[in-house]
């Protein structure tokens, strides 16, 4: 199964930064470690599913999910 690494530090002004290192440009700031963990999430996961319904390719994906006949 895929699995997204979320790196998560604090910047100098206070806000957090969260992104996955393994699908470059998701990256969110938050308020809090806990807000920009969520908020990274909630992106990676529309990102994902834009691509999805796109044709575009997504990485490993097809280890998540299991078609049953």
């Amino acid at each position: 199964m895929m699995n997204l690494t979320i790196e998560i530090e604090q910047e100098v002004d206070g806000r957090w930064l969260a992104e996955i290192s393994e699908i470059p440009g998701i990256m969110t700031y938050g308020k809090t470690r806990e807000q920009a963990i969520i908020m990274v999430k909630s992106l990676v996961l529309r990102v994902l599913a834009d691509r999805l319904e796109h044709g575009e390719s997504i990485p490993e994906m097809e280890q998540v999910f299991l078609i049953a006949a």
